[in-house]
C-alpha cells in the first residue's frame, strides 16, 4: 500500500491498485473531527472519487475508537464566530457528508470502538457499515445542548425516522447488535475478525461492474426523488434501458455466456 498524500495532518490514505483506505488519524482525541479533518477528508474523497483505478473506498479510524464525533474545541470556536462564519462552517461539514454519500464508487465504514455524533453520521453516510461486536454508537448531541443536524438525513436513511426520533432525543448508547437490528450496521464480527469480514465484502464489490455500481447508487436517489408510482416506473425503465446498451453490460453478458470472468473483476 502507498500513502497518496503524506502531507495530510489528520488523516492517512493507503491505496492499492483497486482499494483506498482513509484512516481518521487523530487517535489522541479519539479521531474527533475539526475544521482541518473535515477539509482533508473532503479533499481525499474528491481525489479518490475521480481516480478510476480506485474501485472501493474504506473509511476507518486509528486508535481505540472509530470517531468520537466533533472536537468540542472546534465547536466552541464555531459557536463564538459571527453568524455567517458559523453557518459556513456547518455547511462545510454538510458538504463533506454529501460527498461521502454520493460517491460514485462503493464506500464501507469499518467501525471499532465508539462512533459518536458525527462519527455515527460518517458510518451512516457510507454505503456499507461493518462493525466489531463490541462497538457502540450514539447521537449524543442533545446532552451537550446540540442537535444531530447535518447527519440527520443519513441517519434517517439508515434507520428510518421513527427510530431516529428516539435515539436523537435520548442519546442512548446503541450496542453493535442493536445497531445491526436497526439497519445502521450491515454485519458484525469479533474485533479480531473484523478485517476478514471487510475483505470478504471488498472481494464481492470488486466482482461487480464499477459503472453498474455507480448507476445503481444513482438509481436509488432517482427513485427516492420520484413523486408518483408512474414516475418511479418510468425512472426504472429508463435506467435499465440505458444500462443494457452500455459497454459494461455487453461485456458482462458476453463473459457470462462464455463462462469467463468479466474484464473488470479484480482480486481483493
Amino acid at each position: 500500500m502507498s500513502d497518496t498524500n503524506p502531507a495530510y495532518q489528520t488523516i492517512a490514505v493507503e491505496q492499492t491498485a483497486s482499494r483506498a483506505t482513509i484512516w481518521l488519524d487523530r487517535p489522541a482525541v479519539h479521531n474527533a473531527f475539526d475544521e482541518t479533518l473535515i477539509a482533508e477528508l473532503d479533499a481525499a474523497l474528491g481525489q479518490l472519487d475521480a481516480d478510476a483505478a480506485v474501485r472501493v473506498v474504506v473509511l476507518a479510524g486509528r486508535g481505540r475508537n472509530f470517531c468520537a464525533g466533533a472536537d468540542l474545541h472546534w465547536m466552541a470556536r464555531a459557536a463564538a464566530a459571527a453568524h455567517d462564519e458559523n453557518l459556513q462552517d456547518a455547511r462545510r461539514f454538510a458538504a463533506l457528508l454529501q460527498r461521502l454519500a454520493r460517491m460514485a464508487k462503493p464506500t464501507i465504514a469499518r467501525v471499532h470502538g465508539a462512533a459518536l455524533g458525527g462519527g455515527l453520521g460518517l458510518a451512516a453516510a457510507c454505503d456499507i457499515c461493518v462493525a466489531a461486536q463490541d462497538a457502540s454508537f450514539a447521537m449524543s448531541e442533545v446532552r451537550l445542548g446540540l442537535i444531530p443536524a447535518v447527519i440527520g438525513p443519513y441517519v434517517v436513511r439508515a434507520i428510518g425516522a421513527r427510530q431516529a426520533l428516539r435515539y436523537m432525543q435520548t442519546a442512548e448508547r446503541i450496542a453493535a447488535p442493536r445497531a445491526r437490528e436497526l439497519g445502521l450496521v450491515h454485519e458484525l464480527a469479533p474485533a479480531e475478525e473484523l478485517d476478514a469480514l471487510l475483505e470478504r465484502i471488498v472481494a464481492a464489490l470488486l466482482a461487480g461492474g464499477p459503472a453498474s455500481q455507480a448507476s445503481a447508487k444513482a438509481l436509488l436517489e432517482a427513485i427516492a426523488a420520484a413523486g408518483t408510482d408512474g414516475e418511479r416506473a418510468e425512472t426504472t425503465a429508463q435506467a435499465i434501458a440505458a444500462q443494457r446498451r452500455s459497454a459494461e453490460a455487453r461485456e458482462g453478458i458476453e463473459a457470462f455466456l462464455a463462462k469467463r470472468p468479466p474484464r473488470w473483476t479484480l482480486p481483493a
